[in-house]
């Protein structure tokens, strides 16, 4: 089926990244949220986002205009019947998310395809959720996904192959490099970088360095762009803590039990980025 419009499901920090990536790419978006207010800040992040290119060349005025006319804000999830292609890129809680495929499945058309951008949540589990489990699939975009080229698309036990091509098929032409994982808690890419930024909460928890220190190694000595604590307050520490106790409480695994000081600055509310406070202060 060919896809010409796509539905997103959340307009937070991927929903509104992943609507840019493929307004500009020539796609119409209906981007859902509940939050009226989250809604409009990320029409105006998308906005500032594409004004910035178009000042650094990188794309014209114009192409920038048509890329923001391409998007279409909704806080009604029925207006999804209208895509040919749906990522849902809510926050990483289970039930919510569920809750959305059983609606998703009832509101889209039967040959729609649903996707998630779960960094960690059973892909079998949400497709168990509809009756289209062969048409469920796990399209997980890296932070910021207008940048960053690895999508990672994880198949449930009962995604389809035709199902798993049609994803690559339309990710790939974003200009990004795309990686298949089978269901796993965490798949790969949640599972190696979780791993490593909760490693790096108990050095900084246990005192052996601080969050400059511990983040300089691994830009310094492994040309990690980003060190883990800045990439935790980017990804969001109540993200990363929700990944950690899906994985520990799925694998069974000590090594996956979350840092104490994770679980501490989630309840103060440092959560990063998005809360002006995490590892760093944020202006």
């Amino acid at each position: 089926m060919e896809v010409r419009t796509v539905g997103v499901v959340g307009a937070g920090q991927m929903g509104s990244g992943i609507s840019q990536l493929f307004a500009q790419h020539g796609y119409s978006v209906v981007m859902h949220d509940v939050d009226e207010a989250a809604a409009s800040r990320a029409m105006d992040g998308i906005r500032d986002s594409l004004s910035k290119l178009a000042a650094k060349g990188k794309i014209s005025e114009a192409e920038a205009r048509e890329a923001i006319g391409r998007i279409r804000p909704t806080f009604r999830l029925e207006d999804l019947s209208e895509a040919d292609f749906v990522l849902e890129a809510a926050p990483e809680d289970e039930r919510l998310k569920l809750s959305i495929f059983e609606r998703l499945d009832r509101i889209c058309r039967p040959e729609v395809i649903l996707s998630t951008n779960t960094t960690s949540i059973s892909i079998t589990r949400l497709g168990a959720a509809t009756r289209r489990p062969g048409r469920v699939i796990g399209v997980h975009f890296m932070n910021p996904p207008t940048v960053l080229k690895g999508v990672e698309i994880v198949r449930g036990l009962a995604t389809s192959e035709e199902t798993a091509a049609a994803a690559k098929a339309l990710v790939e032409p974003l200009g990004k490099t795309v990686f298949f994982a089978n269901d796993s808690p965490g798949f790969i890419s949640s599972r190696l970088i979780i791993s490593m930024i909760n490693e790096a909460i108990f050095l900084l928890q246990e005192g052996v360095g601080t969050a400059e220190a511990i983040d300089t190694c691994m830009t310094s000595c492994f040309n990690h762009p980003m060190g883990p604590l800045a990439l935790a307050d980017l990804i969001g520490l109540d993200t990363v803590l929700a990944a950690l106790e899906m994985m520990h409480r799925s694998i069974g695994d000590p090594r996956y039990r979350p840092c104490p000081m994770l679980r501490r600055y989630v309840d103060a509310g440092w959560l990063g980025r998005k809360s002006g406070r995490g590892f760093y202060a944020y202006g």
